[in-house]
């Protein structure tokens, strides 16, 4: 299947945006069309290195670590069904270029043309595992300050986006929990 081109519109607002961003092709794989250098200064890829591939690479290692993610890749999947959620916001371990673990707090939404079809699928990414409260919380505030600059700049192109970024509730417990989790994920690793 062809893909589709990036508008330049929305290359710039990438690569101006001050949270982490990557934007995939809803067809197929779901291979990368986009990333931006915080998405790159995040996970140590360079664009070269993940464009084309699916953002699932993160999930291991270059030396073989896997994490299982068992409850984020089932609501990953699920959210990638025709008629799944039309968002989703879950913690992931991740690994870095260089091997590092780190916990992901992935937001996805679809990005559909006004035929309801999805075009596009757009992600922002978050390290919680050593993050503080107040770093979360201003994070937060930056991808709704993004999402709302996104949403006209799609509206331009006949795109929309669905859904908004769901608040989180309390931001300590996310914290407290992802560092738990790749606590746990360490010490329990064969690595």
């Amino acid at each position: 299947m062809p893909q589709l081109e990036i508008d330049q519109s929305l290359q710039n607002f990438f690569h101006k945006s001050t949270v982490a961003l990557a934007l995939s092709y809803a067809q197929d794989d779901q291979h990368l069309a986009l990333v931006n250098e915080k998405f790159c200064a995040l996970t140590g890829y360079s664009g070269d290195d993940v464009l084309g591939r699916n953002c699932r690479m993160l999930q291991t290692s270059h030396n073989g670590m896997h994490a299982k993610n068992e409850d984020a890749r089932t609501k990953i999947h699920d959210f990638l069904q025709v008629d799944g959620p039309m968002t989703v916001r879950t913690p992931i371990v991740n690994f870095r270029k260089d091997g590092s673990p780190f916990v992901n707090l992935l937001f996805m939404s679809k990005l559909k043309a006004t035929s309801g079809q999805v075009r596009y699928i757009l992600a922002s990414q978050f390290d919680v595992s050593r993050a503080h409260a107040h770093l979360l919380h201003d994070y937060d505030l930056e991808l709704d300050r993004a999402l709302k600059t996104i949403k006209p700049l799609l509206d331009d192109h006949n795109i929309m986006i669905e859904g908004t970024l769901a608040t989180i509730a309390n931001s300590t417990t996310t914290i407290a929990q992802a560092k738990l989790t790749l606590a746990e994920w360490e010490q329990n690793s064969p690595y």
